[in-house]
């Protein structure tokens, strides 16, 4: 960009020396000096003026926006943040380098999508410099995707939230009616596509009765406008027998059809309480409307096709199917005559009827009499059997057997316990016996003593005890508390655990 020229006017004040000491010159020259005193040769720079922070950056903005009054400018966005003024912060990067960015409110409303982070762009607008933060920024005027156009972005963008908001969701779209009472139709009353609605509408089902609302289809009212035709049919539906609405236009480029793209439009498709068939544009073309709406026709005369049968394939089913049905109906009255035929033969005479039923309950009647009377007579043999039984069964004649029953259990259990007692004192003192000539105190009483030593464990054994050691002697009736003075083997022969003489004494 070059050099950009930094002219300041500096208003000089001489300052009156003393007699002693020189004065600074005035005027513009940049290498004014003062001479110090006692030091000839050596000079300092004169002292510039003290500026203000405020003045300084108004200075620093005023020249930045004179030298770059509009740049173009390609970046990442990142850092991206709506206000809830409206105002639109982000930074645009590049590899080396950032700087920030915003986009007023006025024109951010022009956007046709949303900005985000990631998003290569191109942007234009002016560098200026905020300065209650002293930093430099660009002012975006318009911003523009790079590589793809906004208007693309802003339809994918919209696709992917009103998709997440289950306005796609096939299991909420209507099926058609097979003969509308009456069909409404949003669209421009002056365009091709009413006039292609029409025709084919009047040579598929020239009766049917059409209503049009009309809307602008292209530019900044069209989106409102058609919400409100869909909404003005909706409320008719009732009153006018309205069955299925049709919204299109003819074909155009993306700007042309782009109301049928805006979320408003989207909307009121998705709350409409009839069934709406989209037809915009020709069949390549597809728009958010397409994808909202319950049928998606890729053209208007398409449209006109999809929602009315032609009358005359109409009365072609309609004859074959009287002439199906004439011929099932006949089928079922010669089956039910000949059905009648055979049972009136079968039937025969009613009067011979009436006599063989009228024989017939004599004879049922008879039976019936002496049935009666083997069912008297085996009933009283049964009320008898039932007497004798209940007789044997009398509670006095069964308690006084009971009672004879214990009388004998008594005279038997007596013997029989006296006999047990008797039983288990012998085999108690077997036991007893038993356990007296088992018993270690026995043996004690035949002069034998059980020797213990301190921790009153048993010495079986010399081994078990050494001299000087304290044993308890158990005898019969007592102990005795002894110490052991010397200790033999069996042969008489000392131990080897026997201490030595002085251990002994």
């Amino acid at each position: 960009m070059g050099d950009i020229p930094f002219t300041v006017d500096l208003e000089e004040k001489a300052e009156q020396a003393g007699p002693d000491k020189a004065h600074a010159g005035t005027g513009s020259e940049a290498g004014a000096a003062v001479e110090t005193p006692g030091k000839p040769g050596l000079s300092l720079p004169e002292a510039p003026e003290v500026w203000s922070v405020t003045r300084l950056t108004r200075q620093v903005r005023a020249l930045l926006e004179e030298a770059l009054p509009a740049v173009s400018v390609e970046g990442e966005i990142s850092n991206f943040r709506a206000a809830a003024s409206g105002h639109l912060y982000f930074n645009l990067k590049d590899d080396g380098a950032q700087i920030r960015c915003i986009m007023f409110r006025g024109a951010a409303q022009s956007l046709r999508f949303e900005p985000e982070d990631g998003m290569q762009t191109m942007v234009r607008g002016r560098i200026t410099v905020y300065e209650v933060r002293g930093e430099y920024q660009l002012q975006v005027l318009t911003l523009e995707p790079k590589g793809v156009g906004a208007l693309q972005v802003a339809f994918e963008q919209l696709k992917r939230k009103l998709e997440a908001d289950g306005l796609f969701d096939l299991e909420r779209k209507r099926e058609l009616p097979l003969l509308p009472r009456r069909i409404g139709v949003v669209t421009s009353p002056t365009g091709a596509a009413i006039r292609d609605i029409l025709h084919v509408l009047g040579r598929r089902f020239p009766s049917l009765p059409v209503l049009i609302h009309p809307a602008t289809v292209q530019g900044e009212q069209a989106a409102a406008e058609i919400v409100r035709g869909i909404e003005t049919l909706n409320r008719l539906a009732d009153e006018q027998e309205i069955d299925v609405i049709i919204v299109g236009r003819g074909g155009g480029s993306i700007e042309d059809l782009w109301a049928f793209n805006e979320e408003p439009v989207a909307r009121a498709i998705f709350a409409s309480r009839v069934p709406i068939v989209s037809a915009v544009g020709h069949e390549v073309d597809f728009t958010i409307a397409d994808f909202v709406a319950d049928v998606r026709a890729p053209t208007p005369s398409a449209a006109a096709e999809l929602v009315v049968p032609n009358r005359a394939d109409l009365r072609a089913t309609v004859r074959s199917y009287r002439r199906r049905l004439f011929q099932r109906l006949g089928g079922d009255l010669r089956l039910a005559l000949e059905r009648w035929t055979g049972l009136r033969a079968r039937l025969g005479s009613p009067a011979r009827l009436i006599e063989q039923s009228a024989q017939r309950v004599d004879d049922l009647s008879a039976r019936l009499g002496e049935a009666g009377g083997r069912r008297v007579t085996h009933a009283g043999q049964a009320l008898h059997q039932a007497r004798e039984a209940l007789a044997a069964y009398r509670p006095d004649r069964q308690n006084r057997l009971h009672r004879a029953v214990v009388r004998s259990l008594q005279g038997q259990l007596e013997p029989a316990l006296r006999g047990y007692l008797r039983r288990q004192r012998e085999h108690l003192e077997a036991d007893m016996e038993l356990l007296q000539s088992l018993s270690p105190l026995t043996v004690l009483d035949r002069g034998y003593g059980l020797a213990l030593d301190a921790d009153g464990r048993p010495v079986r054994s010399i081994a078990d005890t050494r001299v000087g050691a304290e044993v308890t002697v158990r005898l019969r009736d007592g102990r005795l508390k002894t110490d052991v003075r010397a200790i033999e083997g069996e042969q008489g022969q000392p131990s080897p655990w026997q201490g030595s003489e002085d251990d002994q004494d």
